[in-house]
């Protein structure tokens, strides 16, 4: 949980071109795991079914709410 609060107070010293890339830089990971939990989702059998809609329902928020912030800051520039 300490390793949380570190990761914030690292964003806080970045400057905003830092945090720009570091936004794109999560936006690119998410996409790419939602589309590796939909790969993996189809060929999911029993339980794992299970846990791919669940990791699909959770990188799909995370995406959407990541690139909501990238639309904030945008229109703030």
């Amino acid at each position: 949980m300490q390793e949380e609060y570190q990761k914030e107070g690292k964003v806080k010293d970045m400057s905003e071109l830092e945090r720009e890339i570091e936004l794109i830089r999560n936006i690119i990971k998410t996409r790419e795991e939602l589309k590796d939990n939909n790969k993996n989702f189809e060929f999911a059998e029993n339980d794992l079914v299970d846990y791919y809609i669940y990791e699909i329902k959770a990188n799909q928020s995370k995406l959407d709410y990541l690139i909501k912030l990238a639309k904030a800051s945008r229109n703030n520039n």
